[in-house]
């Protein structure tokens, strides 16, 4: 298509602020083709994106060849982002090209490790060190079986790696070379071993682990606001003071362990997973005494293999240390132990629950029904603040009798409290 008047009227700012709005290659690309002024103001993009089926159907040297050319091209690159396949051995080459202006990275590297062929782990992101200046990093599907030789990225402050097999090693490695980082998140990778991390200027933390593999956490993290942790079996903690969140679960095997000290800011709190050890139940309850919002969806406890109830715990003493309490999801397991007959001794005319004002119950068995109501009703008369109740009747076998009667007991609560209380 030939310039035209009209193209050439429009300012080069203007041009260059449309480009600029450009991250897709294949927007890229087809601007390019509109006229050469366009064509010339690729140097100026800020962002190449190349999006999984980019090359569908020319493969990877296409592929290659068109990254190098844009790369090359866009003098002013800050950000790239690379989910098509590509071969990894000219992931070098681009990064170098850019190595100045580059901020930003982002990789699926489970292709390119394919077709490298090469066997050497996390080898073919060494080149991550051509790059200091990143300030962002985020790689998917790799396979990391030492620590990257990255050198030290100072300027990294947001580390991002998905559906990954590590080893600790590789884990503490990587997140060592980026002393300053404020946000780190592992998700859906496979690890197994003592994960080590100091991370001094960290302020969020997902580390989200799969598999079957027992795996311990050991970090140092004084600035941390919001830790999700999911898959170990020991978890240590240092530096909780300023911590706002804290989110701890476990889908298969137990948590033995959690060693924390108090949370003095502590405003959510979450515990879930298949089973729990009673003493790191009761010892993080405690610390986060000052928690806000509480939910508690663990099924069992026990401190080996054998899955075993709750123990019993006093209503009264439960709400008392948790004063601040204004939101509390709680699952039948744990709500069972809250309705066991001594967990309702000490009820009497001053007892508070002051700051509650929403409660889930998940109710999944109509076994001790009596005390369970008993329960339902205190907690409503207790709390003056409260404004919602939502009874969540899971898994519950119809055909019981018990099941029966105890629905019917609970509907007829639920409609004399003046809207307050809803079944689902």
């Amino acid at each position: 298509m030939e310039c035209d008047d009209g193209m050439d009227a429009l300012p080069d700012g203007v041009v260059q602020t449309i480009l600029s709005r450009l991250s897709s290659a294949r927007d890229v690309a087809a601007c390019g083709g509109v006229s050469r002024c366009w064509r010339d103001c690729v140097p100026f993009l800020p962002a190449l994106y190349f999006p999984r089926s980019a090359f569908d159907a020319r493969g990877v040297a296409c592929a290659d060849a068109a990254i190098g050319r844009m790369v090359q091209a866009a003098a002013r690159l800050e950000e790239l982002v690379i989910y098509c396949p590509f071969s990894a051995a000219h992931l070098p080459l681009w990064l170098a090209t850019r190595s100045a202006s580059l901020r930003v990275l982002e990789l699926r590297v489970d292709s390119a490790a394919a077709a490298a062929g090469s066997g050497s782990g996390s080898g073919h992101l060494d080149c991550v060190a051509l790059v200091p200046n990143l300030e962002e990093l985020r790689l998917w599907g790799l396979t990391m079986t030492r620590g990257p030789s990255w050198g030290q990225l100072q300027r990294l402050r947001v580390l991002e790696i998905v559906g990954a097999s590590l080893t600790d090693l590789a884990v503490s490695g990587a997140v060592d070379a980026c002393p300053n980082l404020t946000d780190l998140a592992l998700l859906g990778c496979e690890c197994s071993g003592t994960v080590f991390l100091g991370t001094p200027l960290l302020q969020r933390c997902r580390l989200d682990f799969v598999g079957s593999a027992t795996c311990a956490l050991a970090l140092a993290a004084p600035l941390v606001e919001s830790l999700e942790v999911q898959g170990f079996s020991y978890i240590t903690l240092q530096g909780g003071d300023r911590l706002k969140r804290l989110t701890i679960s476990k889908n298969t095997g137990r948590v033995n362990t959690v060693g924390i000290d108090r949370l003095p800011v502590l405003e959510q709190l979450s515990l879930r997973g298949v089973q729990w050890s009673w003493g790191a139940v009761s010892h993080v309850l405690q610390c986060g005494a000052e928690a806000k919002h509480l939910v508690m969806k663990v099924e069992f406890c026990g401190d080996s293999d054998t899955l075993q109830p709750f123990p019993e715990v006093d209503l009264v003493e439960f709400f008392n240390s948790h004063p601040k309490l204004c939101k509390f999801e709680v699952h039948g397991a744990m709500f069972a132990s809250l309705c066991q007959k001594n967990s309702l001794k000490n009820l009497d005319s001053r007892f508070l629950i002051s700051s509650l004002e929403e409660v889930l119950i998940t109710v999944r068995s109509p076994l001790n029904a009596e005390q369970k109501l008993i329960t339902i009703e205190s907690l409503v008369r207790y709390s003056p603040r409260l404004r919602r109740m939502v009874l969540r009747i899971s898994q519950m076998k119809n055909c019981h009798e018990a099941a029966d009667e105890f629905f019917e007991e609970v509907s007829k609560f639920a409609h004399l409290s003046n809207g307050r209380v809803r079944i689902e």
